[in-house]
């Protein structure tokens, strides 16, 4: 008897045009996937969640971000710090400050 080889497959993973890591074929961003999962959510449930997912490429997906710890770490770490620029940027631009007195203040709020 001999050993069959097996092919691996790829990570279902791609790159949109904003840089940002989603699931092949969707607009599902792995970030989504890892907080839904850090929360506690079953990879069954993300799939319910996000029914466009499969769930195998949600196990491929978890598979990989635990063979490659460090980098997703990295990878979701500068997410974040992209988000916070992009979130103070904007604040910057439009100050969150009296937004809310002014929304109140007009005609039909």
């Amino acid at each position: 008897m001999t050993a069959a080889a097996i092919e691996p497959e790829p990570v279902p993973l791609t790159r949109d045009a904003a840089g940002r890591l989603v699931v092949s074929g969707t607009r599902v961003p792995l970030d989504t996937l890892v907080a839904a999962f850090e929360r506690g959510d079953s990879p069954e449930a993300i799939h319910e969640s996000y029914p466009t997912v499969s769930l195998g490429d949600i196990y491929a997906i978890f598979t990989y971000c635990v063979r490659h710890r460090d980098d997703v770490n990295a990878y979701l770490t500068g997410r974040a710090e992209d988000r916070g620029a992009q979130r103070a940027e904007i604040e910057t631009r439009f100050p969150p400050e009296g937004l809310r007195a002014e929304f109140l203040a007009r005609p039909g709020a």
